[in-house]
């Protein structure tokens, strides 16, 4: 055990260790550098190193764990899977306590019959996947591409979307109920689950006044959500893909927001021509995929479909330099999926798209959950992403802003060899997420190097620092960030990185406050995070690893 700084910061890990019923040296309470390091920075930026990094293994060990923190005069930062890239698990200060919640990775209660299921928070959306499959079950919404490692607590505090958002909305769009721990230290049960005679029982979020909203996309500003109960549906009896080049950005966002309002699809979303280049499969890579796709598709007429498609499209499936938007339906037969993806034909060729190969949302499908190696670029170098929602009338004006915004900015960008790529995605019938991804060489932060697999990290070179060009970004990132709230759009992931408070009616923000004030009067619970809790916005990323004033064991 190493020196630590004062006798107070001895009697807070003796009173950790024992909220969490763990001995002196043991894993549950870890203050040892690295450990400290890597809880102190996201995949954008690095904070300050609490002071002790806790896994409680129950809902009961995350409130002591809260009332010891609170008792000592620390914040709490709840933490999941990491994959995050908006700060808001970075600690704004020193005198912190970060909760991991991988320890609370279990599934709870699964209720086929009633189509629920309860999860711990810790609980990673491939592994829901694998418990409902032999119950030919699923989420409507089930999952991010970072699934592997990513957690239902992570995602419902930052908006998670992706498998099944087009149809389905976020994460918390499928959620019954929460279990939150709260700055008192007490547990609290939202939705129908709250009833006493029915506890245990996810049935609707509303019975009276529905508190599960406060608790969703708050990054733990009012709890730390320690369980959450689900809806779930039917798997699909079938499954079809489409795909439409097109030569600018305008008309593939003209196609996708019509087809997010025909409600066709379970994902549509449309890659720039980067992106799409950046996916293209060597020869063993291909094959392999070709393999995944056989198992993972049912009948031999489709599997015939399926080697003609991959085929026609080769390694490379979209023309060089289109923008790519792709189609998921699925539905109760395969009637109905060649309906909707006729539909979608139809309004592809209105806004003169041309079919192409399918084949990346196939793989997409098929290969989903899959290693964390898209941490980084493909030569190792960092990205950094800006996202917001937006109506579908809105969606012109916004990409003419943004057109703009980068002509002023090009020379600057190209100067410091920093490129940008862009992502539209379908988030059910009404909205429209754009993401705008910054990309550069830089040396890595801490998650960067954990995240990969050792197969990846092996054949990656970790690059210079450049603190000009990651100041740029940083900039850039800001200035994305303001061009986005001038159009009027939002976003649901939220952290440290975007404002929230001060962008709020003025009636709205008092209410929020005094919510704040009334369930967490000390301001520990992660402070700072959507501008509540006193404690200013995160300064611009550094590039230095932090090295942790405590060592340990």
């Amino acid at each position: 055990m190493g020196i630590l700084r004062t006798v107070s910061d001895t009697a807070l890990l003796d009173d950790l260790r024992q909220a969490v019923g763990a001995a002196p040296g043991d894993a549950a309470v870890r203050t040892d550098p690295a450990s400290l390091a890597l809880a102190a920075s996201d995949l954008w930026t690095t904070g300050h190193p609490p002071l002790a990094v806790v896994r409680p293994t129950t809902a009961e060990a995350v409130a002591a764990v809260i009332r010891v923190a609170g008792a000592h005069g620390c914040g709490v930062i709840p933490r999941g899977g990491g994959l995050s890239y908006t700060e808001g698990y970075v600690p704004p200060h020193e005198r912190t306590v970060s909760i991991d919640l991988a320890g609370l990775n279990r599934i709870l209660t699964l209720a086929p019959e009633d189509l629920s299921i309860t999860v711990e928070a810790g609980t990673s959306w491939r592994q829901i996947d694998a418990a409902l499959r032999p119950h030919q079950l699923r989420l409507p919404f089930f999952g991010t591409v970072s699934g592997a490692a990513a957690t239902v607590g992570g995602g419902l505090s930052q908006g998670a979307v992706f498998f099944g958002s087009a149809r389905y909305g976020t994460a918390a769009d499928q959620v019954l109920g929460l279990q939150v721990a709260l700055a008192n230290g007490r547990l609290l049960q939202t939705g129908c689950e709250a009833v006493q005679a029915a506890a245990g029982r996810p049935l609707l979020r509303g019975n009276g006044p529905d508190l599960t909203g406060l608790f969703l996309h708050d990054c733990g500003a009012f709890g730390i959500k320690t369980a959450a109960s689900f809806r779930l549906m039917e798997v699909p009896a079938a499954e079809g893909y489409a795909a439409f080049a097109f030569a600018d950005l305008a008309a593939a966002s003209k196609a996708l927001s019509a087809i997010a309002r025909a409600g066709i699809a379970e994902e549509a979303y449309v890659l720039d021509p980067a992106t799409t280049g950046a996916v293209d499969l060597p020869i063993g890579a291909a094959l392999r995929t070709g393999f995944t796709l056989l198992r993972a598709t049912p009948g031999l007429a489709n599997r015939l479909t399926l080697l003609a498609d991959v085929a026609r499209g080769g390694q490379r499936p979209v023309p060089v330099g289109a923008w790519a938007l792709h189609l998921v339906a699925a539905g109760r037969s395969a009637a109905a999926v060649s309906a909707d993806l006729a539909r979608g034909r139809q309004i592809a060729r209105g806004c003169a798209g041309r079919e192409v190969a399918a084949t990346i949302a196939r793989v997409a499908r098929a290969e989903r959950f899959q290693s964390l190696d898209a941490v980084l670029d493909a030569g190792g170098e960092r990205w950094a992403a800006i996202n917001c929602k937006l109506n579908h009338s809105a969606v012109p004006a916004m990409l003419a802003a943004f057109d703009a915004f980068l002509h002023k900015h090009r020379a600057a960008l190209d100067g410091r060899g920093i490129t940008v790529t862009r992502l539209a995605t379908a988030l059910g019938p009404q909205a429209f997420s754009f993401e705008v991804v910054y990309h550069w060489r830089d040396s890595w932060l801490p998650l960067h190097a954990a995240a990969l697999s050792p197969a990846r990290r092996a054949s990656l070179k970790e690059p210079p620092a450049d603190p000009d060009a990651r100041r740029l970004v940083a900039e850039l990132r800001e200035a994305t960030m303001a061009l986005f709230r001038d159009q009027g759009a939002v976003s649901n992931q939220l952290g440290r990185s975007y404002p929230f408070l001060e962008t709020l009616e003025p009636d709205t923000a008092a209410l929020l406050r005094d919510l704040k004030q009334l369930l967490d009067p000390q301001g520990i619970m992660n402070p700072g995070v959507l501008g509540l809790g006193g404690v200013s916005r995160a300064s611009p990323p550094q590039n230095s690893r932090p090295q942790a004033k405590d060592s340990g064991s």
